[in-house]
């Protein structure tokens, strides 16, 4: 899902061509503050965790606007003992490091503030899917700016919204995708962690014969898999198989769904019709998905298999501007058929890539959808 994961002529990847009904589950903050500064800001003496050793990082002020609770018993903290598929149902959204992550933006700024997640949870967000690292010079730690990550944890604490890790593996023999995402796995922050873990699998632009990318897969998924228990929801964000099937067989030739089936928990095909024309047929929010999550779980051999649909790419009103970047983006119109696929395919969430490039009117009707539209009941039981 991100803006270089390029492919060949005619391909989707994620960024670059690529609620309601549901009761939600109110968890107890779990992230201490050692001290009020002049009762304006936090001051918190924190203990980051990446990898197995522990890594000691000096207090710092995390953010004068962010609402501090103390518990009365620091002994009754602790992190979640399992991650479910929870936070794949009802509504989603998304967030790459173009977004958050201070190197990528001008000057060294981000484009988006931590605070950002207060206004996703008021327009019905139920889960935020950010990319909480990268391979990638301007990345060379295994995590994005981890006071910035402990910020967004602690923000969908008070918002009671998840937040679910992702990472873009590209499938070196050098074990760097895997630390990638044992660090997203291990990470905490006063009690708080990531609520899911997620594989972008797409890249494709790696001089590798598709046999051997799919071994690589497969051996990397299995390692992340073992690493965080069987019990662990691991979600993959795929290709849609309309995609790989009809519109561009040489993307990912014998992608190796089978053999991925007993590893993965969630799958969430990246259907974005707005890089389809109208005479393929798959130019609507509705068929792209729909067939793709059809082909998705009889590929996998399994009727049932649990499906976030992601749609997109943004929702903009008739003729509007471009909001960013030079992706043609999907029409607001197209959200409802969009969301009719959710429901018709019986999948248990969904989502449009990415926040940035959702207009307001976009944003207000995912959150009607999904609240009391005909969305309203994914991930419902």
């Amino acid at each position: 899902m991100t803006p270089d994961a390029a492919a060949p002529a005619d391909a989707v990847t994620p960024d670059a061509a690529a609620g309601g009904a549901v009761t939600r589950r109110r968890r107890p903050l779990a992230w201490i503050a050692a001290a009020a500064v002049a009762g304006a800001a936090a001051v918190l003496s924190a203990v980051l965790v990446a990898e197995p050793d522990v890594t000691l990082v000096p207090a710092r002020v995390v953010s004068a606007d962010v609402e501090v609770t103390v518990p009365e018993s620091v002994a009754a903290m602790g992190v979640p003992a399992v991650r479910t598929t929870e936070p794949y149902e009802g509504l989603g959204t998304w967030l790459d490091v173009f977004d958050f992550s201070p190197p990528y933006g001008p000057g060294g700024e981000a484009a988006l503030d931590p605070i950002v997640l207060d206004e996703m949870a008021a327009q019905g967000v139920r889960t935020v899917f950010i990319q909480a690292a990268r391979l990638e010079e301007r990345s060379p730690d295994v995590l994005e700016d981890r006071w910035v990550l402990a910020e967004m944890l602690m923000r969908a604490d008070a918002a009671d919204i998840d937040l679910v890790g992702w990472y873009l593996p590209f499938w070196g023999d050098d074990g760097e995708d895997l630390a990638h995402l044992k660090a997203i796995a291990d990470f905490t922050f006063m009690g708080l962690r990531f609520d899911g873990i997620a594989v972008d699998i797409e890249w494709n632009a790696d001089g590798l014969e598709p046999a051997e990318r799919s071994d690589r897969l497969v051996r990397l998924s299995q390692q992340l898999r073992d690493h965080v228990g069987p019990d662990t929801a691991l979600g993959a964000i795929t290709m849609p198989p309309v995609l790989l099937e009809v519109i561009n067989e040489d993307f990912w030739p014998e992608f190796p769904w089978a053999r991925l089936e007993p590893l993965y928990d969630v799958w969430m095909p990246m259907s974005y019709w707005s890089f389809r024309s109208d005479e393929s047929g798959y130019g609507d929010g509705y068929a792209y998905n729909e067939e793709s999550t059809r082909r998705l779980r009889n590929n996998l051999g399994d009727p049932e298999a649990l499906v976030h649909g992601i749609g997109g790419i943004g929702g903009v009103a008739d003729n509007a501007a471009t909001l960013s970047g030079p992706e043609p983006l999907a029409e607001v119109e197209d959200l409802v058929l969009f969301a009719q696929s959710l429901v018709d395919t019986a999948s248990i969430g969904g989502s449009i890539y990415d926040w940035r490039t959702l207009d307001p009117l976009a944003r207000e009707t995912l959150d009607t959808l999904f609240s009391d539209g005909i969305a309203a009941g994914l991930g419902a039981g």
